[in-house]
């Protein structure tokens, strides 16, 4: 890469770092999209980025299409490339960004998988244990479900973002945002008998002192990935066949508050949605449950 096509790269990492507030897991996915079109320029022979025009973007979206690439993963590609050019842009180093004009078909959305409340029950089951690791697992399970917070934060919990007697977590979410969300008395009983018979045994016995609430098996902060595989074990543990993700509870937590009859605007809130429509799909959602259940049962459907 030439040494100017580095210093804009850079600074565009610093600016989603200092300015939006990206995460690290997000501004190098952003670093990622950008090298990986340097790789398809220096194929064409062409490796500068400040001379991109909009019949090269055209070009990539057609290669990005011909590799079975799939459709939210180009999309994710474009928007990383358009959000690039378009701070170039307004830094004026170019003079028009050429992903600006550049559209990638919709099929339309995918509606998010969920767990039904019988699913989730095994899940419960199989979290049962009275080891450290096991009394982690069932806090982890029913704070992710009893909130239907992101797994970056969760990950992030720490100590002092508790308040037991009020039964609310603080949490901080996409460009720094806090938020309060309420937690019930299944995860505060979780959370209480992880903290004394399970976090403080793993803290001790490596000698760890930082107040992150989630530990691995050696007292760290537990990473995304070991979220992740704490979830997959638990489902292997189940009768259940889900490829699951900590998004599915997310997905479930906002599911079975609507079709308990919460208000849509208190599920935006609680998710910590800036926009309405972000919370919407899960209307989507619960109405095809309601199909289903209709024409399952009802003797004329």
């Amino acid at each position: 890469m030439k040494a100017l096509d580095n210093k804009w790269i850079t600074l565009f990492s610093n600016y989603l770092k200092n300015e939006r507030h990206y995460s690290d897991h997000t501004n190098l996915a952003y670093k990622d999209d950008l090298l990986a079109f340097e790789a398809f320029l220096k194929e064409t022979g062409e490796d500068d980025l400040l001379a991109v025009s909009l019949s090269d973007a055209r070009i990539y979206l057609s290669y990005l299409t011909d590799k079975k690439y799939s459709r939210s993963s180009i999309s994710r590609k474009i928007s990383s490339l358009r959000a690039f050019y378009q701070f170039l842009l307004n830094n004026e180093i170019i003079r028009d960004n050429p992903f600006s004009y550049l559209q990638v078909k919709n099929r339309g959305s995918r509606l998010p998988t969920f767990f039904y409340e019988e699913e989730m029950e095994a899940l419960f089951e199989a979290a049962e244990g009275e080891t450290p690791l096991e009394l982690r697992n069932q806090a982890l399970l029913e704070l992710l479900y009893g909130t239907g917070i992101r797994v970056s934060e969760c990950q992030g919990i720490q100590m002092s973002d508790i308040d037991f007697s009020m039964g609310m977590l603080l949490v901080k979410g996409k460009g720094n945002r806090e938020r309060y969300i309420p937690f019930g008395h299944y995860a505060s009983e979780a959370i209480s008998l992880y903290l004394k018979e399970g976090r403080d045994v793993l803290m001790k016995k490596y000698n760890k002192t930082h107040s992150y609430l989630f530990v691995n098996h050696h007292g760290d902060q537990i990473t995304q990935n070991g979220i992740q595989y704490v979830l997959s074990q638990l489902i292997k543990k189940s009768s259940l066949t889900h490829n699951i993700s900590p998004h599915m509870l997310r997905h479930t937590f906002a599911t079975h508050l609507l079709n308990n009859g919460a208000d849509i605007r208190t599920v935006q809130e609680l998710l910590g949605h800036k926009s309405l429509a972000s919370t919407q799909i899960y209307t989507h959602v619960t109405t095809e449950h309601l199909q289903k259940d209709y024409n399952a049962f009802h003797p004329r459907a």
